[in-house]
């Protein structure tokens, strides 16, 4: 009897405890990138976006996270630019109403997923630095470089001088700070 006392402890014990579910907190969360125009880089972030994440100090293999954003949301600071960037031209809002990313591995510093945007969905890996927790709070950011025309987003226009007006490389950055998920 005592042996299969001390099994079901040691099994309990050895059990993996679940990870805490956090609720994105958009108050004190950004999602913003960068892209090059002409000679400079324009900055912009989405204004409106949701998701969990599931955290466990130390314990990688429990992370994962699933995130939605609203493409036409989008502010760059210069409504005329925004205009065009929800039109048919870039994200296509009216035909691909929401962008989505879903992890698939979770490392102490990558975060691989799926992100669907302008209704295609590709791989991509972000840099992950985790900020901890603190007061109920999680955070985190996640930074990387992808190619926006492997998701179709293919306008451009050529420019007199030579080159092109709108780079290919964007720069994303996710800063997040998520409370308990609410039952």
């Amino acid at each position: 009897m005592r042996i299969l006392a001390l099994a079901v402890l040691l099994s309990a014990a050895a059990a993996p405890a679940s990870a805490k579910t956090y609720e994105l907190d958009p108050a004190h969360s950004s999602v913003t990138f960068r892209i090059r125009h002409l000679v400079s880089r324009v900055q912009g972030r989405f204004d409106k976006f949701s998701g969990v994440v599931d955290y466990e100090k130390g314990k990688p293999a429990a992370w994962k996270t699933a995130v939605e954003i609203d493409p036409a949301s989008i502010n760059t600071g210069v409504s005329a630019r925004d205009g065009h960037l929800k039109s048919a031209d870039f994200f296509d809002v009216e035909k691909c109403p929401k962008m989505t990313f879903k992890s698939t591995k979770v490392t102490e510093t990558e975060l691989t997923g799926e992100l669907t945007m302008h209704c295609v969905t590709k791989p991509v890996t972000l840099k992950l630095e985790i900020g901890g927790e603190s007061g109920g709070k999680f955070g985190a950011t996640a930074t990387g470089k992808l190619n926006r025309k492997d998701w179709g987003l293919n306008w451009n226009k050529a420019v007199e001088a030579g080159g092109v007006m709108v780079g290919e490389d964007v720069e994303l950055t996710l800063d997040i700070e998520a409370a308990p998920k609410k039952a």
